[in-house]
């Protein structure tokens, strides 16, 4: 007898429902008409042991029992699931052969590994045991992922890295959790300390992009822009007028902020004036076609980061409704994935999926998606087909399932769903981009300018939606340049002079701090660290980091106002009381860098376990002697926000602030 065991009832039916026959349902498990048998682990039917479980010392929240380090880890059965792992110990001793159908991905690789072994399966069923990997729940895609099984024992590396990370978060949570709580206390923190390894460093993003606006002092900067007219043709041609931005040379260094804008306005007058009625020649004149590639099909985090954007959902909305859309509809892929590519063998349903798609966009009013399917060509294969980049999930794209109802959120969340997809088929935007710099006396001028000659997948995405280009547009952008050849006369008919005000940076949305998350290699404090970093390297995985963000809030560490995301007074002593190492993304970053080496068989678990285990020691110990005074009095962070509001000084602290240069000298040459 064949046992399939998949890690959510819904998923466990799919399967069943794939197999011909005839079946019977039963107790917590499906009767194939072949004799085999489909069962499910309703999630997670195991968890880790609370300390209580290793020594009942440890019940007691005490310095003196820290740190608690199992030397046999300790799983227990979920009370309200109890029942469905008494089926699966009788299925698993009955059955011949195991199929291991957890969802495709390092936590369910580990699920339903840890069922098999927690119910004393044999060495020689474990050793045979099969991996079914299943992104689309609709019939077809099932019945080819069940007839292209692979060996269980492929995946042990993946498993094995989710297992240290399920211990290395258990052991440092805990431990950190409990000793912070307890200095809290001491110091009249009326409250849980909450301490993770990666919410933590969440909270310190959010915290520090608080203190960064709370010091931020604005100043003023000064542009210089030449307006300058071409010579008549040679045929009698009109002449052209356009404009060109002074780049400081090196010699008005004191004048320039840290960005390189000019903060002297006698010294951007001085420019203006002296240019006004002057000759100008072009110096360098480039003009390059360029085609921009329509964005990739959707990852869970590049599809909430876009559902923010553009809806002002939350990830963790978003994320349900990928569940939703998923198990209850089956109009998408598996959601929990953290690739934004496709397999070659996929490419060709392309067409058949699109159709579907565009019809279901359609019963949505969204007319634009026929539109572009009018333009697709489906014989051509874009950059999101690539082996090499997909292993157990794929990309989110739709499936070939008809909509059935959906709630106006899931309407939104599907509709970028089907439009990264459709978006593979249409043309790249084709564009020629003109760069110019122009000399005037002795100063540099340059101007680029972007023409759009062929829009293609840019018909899908509303202008405001759409991926910032590489060749994103800044400050010496105009509308449209001239045709101009290098050594060509000009005339500056005038210099202007352009105040500006610098801003504070932004407060975090869902948006970019899942951003932020997904490519934290920016704001790792360790340089060396961040060059060993890959752009996708990120704090906690697809499937956790929305409710880490929701933690967060349930803690009282963090607070919503409009999209705008806040950290609390209590989030911010919090921060303040605890060593930069767990504040900063650095050492996140390097476990989910070492923990992705034991997925690929690079790393051993024992090699990242022990540093981890011998680094707890200093931090508990750095922890007696942290100071938490401005907890003082404070339990609900929530509450503390209102509060703060009207004395966002407390926020300030001593440092640096960001206001750039200043100078006042105005003899510098242009």
């Amino acid at each position: 007898m064949i046992l399939y065991i998949a890690e959510k009832p819904s998923l466990g039916r799919a399967i069943a429902s794939a197999i011909p026959g005839s079946h019977k349902n039963a107790e917590g498990h499906i009767q194939l008409a072949t004799g085999d048998v489909v069962s499910w682990c309703i999630g997670h039917l195991l968890e880790q042991a609370e300390p209580d479980a290793y020594d009942p010392k440890y019940k007691k929240w005490s310095h003196d029992t820290l740190p608690i380090v199992p030397q046999e880890w300790k799983l227990i059965p979920k009370p309200k699931t109890r029942k469905q792992l008494t089926v699966l110990r009788q299925l698993i001793k009955q059955a011949d052969q195991l199929v291991h159908a957890g969802d495709p991905d390092r936590e369910g690789q580990l699920l339903v590994d840890q069922v098999i072994d927690y119910l004393g399966a044999s060495a020689a069923k474990k050793q045979q045991a099969q991996r079914c990997l299943i992104n689309d729940l609709n019939r077809p895609a099932v019945q080819q992922a069940l007839s292209q099984l692979r060996s269980n024992q492929d995946f042990v590396p993946l498993s094995t890295s989710a297992l240290a990370r399920s211990r290395a978060d258990w052991l440092y949570g805990l431990n950190m959790t409990r000793a912070y709580t307890l200095q809290g206390k001491q110091a009249g923190y009326q409250g849980v300390l909450s301490v993770g390894r990666v919410q933590t460093p969440v909270l310190g993003l959010v915290v520090r992009r608080d203190h960064e606006i709370a010091q931020f002092v604005p100043h003023d900067y000064y542009d210089v822009w030449a307006h300058l007219w071409t010579s008549a043709g040679a045929k009698g041609s009109d002449k052209e007028g356009f404009k060109a931005k002074w780049v400081p040379s090196d010699s008005c260094a004191d004048f320039l902020d840290e960005q390189g804008r000019n903060r002297s306005k006698p010294l951007a007058d001085n420019v203006a004036t002296r240019i006004t009625g002057q000759p100008a020649e072009v110096v360098s004149y480039k003009r390059q076609q360029k085609q921009r590639p329509a964005p990739l099909p959707h990852s869970l985090s590049s599809l909430q980061i876009d559902a923010n954007k553009a809806f002002g959902l939350s990830a963790q909305q978003v994320l349900d409704c990928c569940q939703a859309l998923y198990e209850k509809h089956k109009l998408i892929t598996y959601p929990r994935s953290d690739s934004r590519y496709l397999p070659q063998a996929h490419f060709a349903q392309g067409q058949a999926v699109a159709q579907t798609a565009v019809s279901n966009m359609e019963t949505l009013q969204q007319p634009q998606f026929r539109e572009a399917m009018t333009q697709a060509v489906f014989t051509r294969k874009s950059r999101a087909w690539n082996d090499k980049k997909v292993d157990a999930h794929h990309a989110i794209i739709p499936t070939q399932k008809q909509l059935t109802r959906l709630s106006e959120a899931e309407a939104k969340v599907y509709q970028l769903v089907c439009r990264n997809y459709l978006a593979q088929f249409l043309l790249p935007e084709s564009y020629a981009e003109v760069r110019t710099e122009i000399r005037i006396l002795t100063g540099l001028f340059v101007a680029r300018a972007k023409q759009i000659t062929e829009p293609g997948w840019t018909c899908l995405f509303p202008k405001k939606n759409q991926p910032v280009s590489p060749e994103a547009e800044d400050e010496v952008t105009v509308a449209s340049l001239p045709v101009l050849a290098v050594g060509d006369r000009l005339h500056c008919e005038r210099g202007e002079v352009v105040t500006k005000q610098t801003t504070p940076p932004k407060p975090f949305t869902d948006a970019t701090l899942l951003s932020a998350m997904t490519g934290i290699g920016r704001f790792v404090s360790d340089p060396q660290l961040r060059k060993i970093l890959k752009d996708t390297d990120g704090l906690g995985t697809e499937a956790t980091r929305a409710g880490i963000i929701e933690l967060l809030f349930k803690r009282g560490f963090l607070v919503r106002k409009g999209k705008a995301i806040h950290s609390t007074p209590a989030g911010q002593g919090l921060i303040a009381a605890l060593p930069d190492s767990a504040t900063w993304p650095d050492m996140t970053a390097r476990w989910e860098s070492e923990l992705e080496s034991i997925s690929q068989r690079e790393t051993k678990y024992s090699q990242f376990m022990t540093p981890m285990v011998d680094s707890l020691y200093g931090l508990l110990e750095q922890a007696k002697t942290s100071s938490f005074h401005s907890l003082k009095g404070l339990g609900d962070g929530k509450s503390q926000w209102k509060k703060s509001q009207s004395n966002k000084s407390q926020w300030k602290k001593p440092g640096r602030r960001r206001s750039g240069k200043s100078g006042s000298k105005t003899t510098a040459k242009t």
